[in-house]
């Protein structure tokens, strides 16, 4: 009977050191996961956080309904940290940023489009489930483990008991003395988390004033007089970043094409002017800039954007509709429904389907921008001349859009014709997930995509000649993959005219002379571009 007992004994006596085992080796992933891709290595898992001696002391000394209550209470705390640092990661990955659960839970599908595109929807899967899975196993052997240690017996648990006493004491007192080893961080975490939201929410009501009280003119009669007898063509170059102009890495590539350009444009008479402007958005979320630009409001998270669409504030499209000139988004990306663009009052739209792109997709890239520009050209710009009347275009080139591969290459634009003579060019390369197994390979293709959409618009400026106003923009930094940690949020824009009278306001405002960006002056906002256009086209 007594051996019965003592095996018995045994078993509940393994489970607990099974238990406090698993009970800290859980705890410390929870506590001290960091949560910026950057920061993952080693050296920062190397770190004691009181929260794991404090948990295991506070469920050993408790009894009853006390004890259920802490045990669920750090059950959650452990899955809610677990969750927001993987969330962390993910987002800071993409977009630069913490997560914030006010505005990001609407972008839950966006953040799918992103990730499925880059590295392809088998794979996206793959990692969401993982992560899932991850973190509900360890929440389930956090809770597993405290239920485990609290059956020991009662000789066991007192032992253990003052170990976890005697740790939290030593430990409390290295925090108290600044020991950087020692750590209790949770707190803060979730706090700077809640705070973060609270912000949100302030925040949302002060855009709700700005949109009460309107920015710039409200209508577009007896607008845009020195401008009149022009096309405009705002043009957003995907992932066309600082980074790409001044990182060591590409501007062995970005600087002759630019320069090339600039004596491209100066043949058929176009001259220009260059800087620099802070993206509300890096990596994605490229609406965010379009919107941004277009209603003079820093638009930078997606329920400002939401709240945007809804509002009466004139899109700079709606403006030049009502002064006379056919308005029009081209937008190859573009593949479903979009309400939004009631909002922007375009007079055409040429979505995806609408492009009549009969050629084969560049993986996530529906169409070579060579062909978007072609299609814009036949679709709009020519009939609305026939008509007497000029264009207001709003462009988005996606070439360089993540994930960089395949690479497409400039044609004969006589050959262009419906885009199946690029089915060639969309199936040769190497699929993301190759292309993405090597980071040097990903920044090279990356350089290569951003030439070509350059290289792009130089031909179609080229081609079209006097007579028009580009506005040439990155929407925003590519993922930090491409910038390194850090990166500003510059992007560059170019404005291309026939007359220097033109580009005089954005030289007085800090841009300088050509195609190239060399000592421009400040990184304004994005919002701030469109008064700087108003004002020089007649509109203030």
């Amino acid at each position: 009977m007594s051996s019965t007992i003592r095996a018995g004994w045994d078993h509940i006596t393994l489970k607990a050191l099974i238990g406090a085992l698993l009970f800290s080796a859980t705890a410390f992933v929870a506590f001290t996961l960091p949560d910026h891709p950057d920061t993952l290595s080693a050296s920062n898992f190397a770190r004691l956080p009181l929260e794991w001696s404090l948990i295991a002391l506070l469920v050993l000394i408790s009894r009853g309904w006390l004890r259920r209550t802490i045990v669920f209470v750090s059950g959650f705390i452990v899955f809610l940290v677990l969750l927001l640092k993987v969330a962390d990661i993910g987002v800071q990955s993409a977009f630069q940023r913490q997560f914030n659960p006010y505005l990001d839970l609407k972008m839950l599908t966006d953040g799918w489009n992103l990730i499925s595109g880059t590295i392809g929807n088998a794979a996206a899967v793959v990692a969401l489930i993982c992560g899932a899975l991850l973190i509900l196993l360890v929440a389930a052997l956090f809770l597993k483990s405290l239920k485990w240690m609290t059956q020991a017996p009662q000789g066991m648990r007192h032992l253990l008991a003052g170990i976890f006493a005697l740790v939290t004491v030593a430990s409390g007192c290295l925090l108290l003395l600044g020991a950087p080893q020692v750590t209790f961080a949770t707190p803060t975490y979730l706090s700077s988390r809640l705070d973060l939201i609270v912000r949100s929410v302030a925040d949302m009501r002060v855009f709700e004033k700005e949109l009460a009280k309107g920015i710039g003119p409200q209508n577009g009669r007896n607008l845009f007089k020195a401008v009149k007898g022009k096309d405009i063509y705002v043009i957003f170059v995907e992932s066309y970043g600082r980074s790409a102009v001044e990182d060591p890495q590409y501007k062995d590539v970005t600087s002759p094409r630019l320069a090339a350009i600039e004596k491209q444009i100066q043949a058929v008479g176009l001259q220009s002017a260059s800087g620099w402007i802070t993206s509300p958005t890096v990596g994605g979320l490229s609406w965010l800039a379009h919107g941004t630009l277009l209603s003079g409001l820093w638009v930078d998270s997606q329920a400002r954007y939401d709240r945007l669409m809804i509002s009466r504030q004139p899109s700079l499209n709606r403006l030049f509709s009502e002064a006379g000139w056919h308005s029009v988004a081209v937008m190859p990306a573009i593949t479903m429904a979009w309400p939004e663009a009631n909002y922007f009052g375009y007079d055409q739209i040429l979505a995806a389907s609408d492009l009549d792109y009969r050629g084969k997709p560049f993986n996530w890239v529906t169409m070579p921008d060579q062909y978007t520009l072609s299609a814009l050209d036949r679709l709009a710009i020519k009939p609305a001349h026939e008509r007497g009347q000029n264009v207001m275009a709003e462009i988005a080139l996606i070439s360089s859009h993540a994930p960089w591969t395949p690479v497409p290459r400039l044609i004969d634009w006589n050959e262009v014709g419906d885009g199946s003579a690029f089915n060639e060019q969309a199936t040769s390369g190497d699929p993301p997930s190759v292309v993405w197994a090597n980071p040097d390979r990903v920044r090279r293709q990356y350089t290569q995509t951003i030439d070509y959409s350059l290289a792009t618009l130089g031909d179609f400026m080229a081609r079209q000649g006097r007579g028009a106003i580009y506005i040439i923009i990155g929407d925003h930094q590519p993922a930090s993959i491409i910038t390194g940690p850090g990166a500003s949020r510059a992007v560059p824009v170019h404005i291309v005219a026939d007359d220097a009278k033109l580009l005089a306001p954005f030289l007085e405002a800090g841009f300088t002379d050509g195609m190239t960006v060399s000592g421009a002056r400040g990184e304004p906002r994005m919002d701030e571009l469109r008064s700087l256009l108003l004002g020089a086209f007649g509109g203030m």
